[in-house]
């Protein structure tokens, strides 16, 4: 199954949204560190951030995993990037090149659980 989380960049406060700006380069960079750190997993970078309005922002993962216990990593990753950088994420699935939300976590909305989200995902 092929599964993205993007960092929310819509909907943000004047003040988060500068927040999102001034950490983005810190941000990319433990993205692409975790994408680097898992070559098995086919991770794929989604930095979609040229825009100036952060609206218009794409910035997240895409990646491969074959069974739910493969979930915890990505979920305990972004978990942290929630807690560090004060950001909301949406999880889903790509369906045919489609994303599909499942779920929504991070500051705002909580901690992610990878056992809830892969019974979204059924995987």
């Amino acid at each position: 199954m092929q599964i993205y989380i993007l960092i929310a960049c819509d909907r943000l406060e004047e003040k988060q949204e500068k927040k999102l700006k001034t950490n983005l380069p810190d941000i990319l960079k433990a993205l692409q560190d975790y994408a680097e750190s898992l070559p098995q997993a086919k991770v794929v970078l989604i930095n979609d951030t040229e825009s100036d309005d952060c609206e218009d922002w794409q910035l997240g993962i895409e990646q491969s995993l074959k069974k739910s216990i493969y979930l915890k990593e990505p979920i305990n990753f972004f978990n942290g990037l929630a807690k560090k950088f004060s950001i909301d994420m949406e999880i889903g699935s790509i369906i045919k090149g489609e994303r599909e939300a499942v779920s929504y976590f991070g500051t705002q909305e909580g901690k992610g659980d990878s056992f809830m989200i892969a019974q979204y995902l059924d995987l």
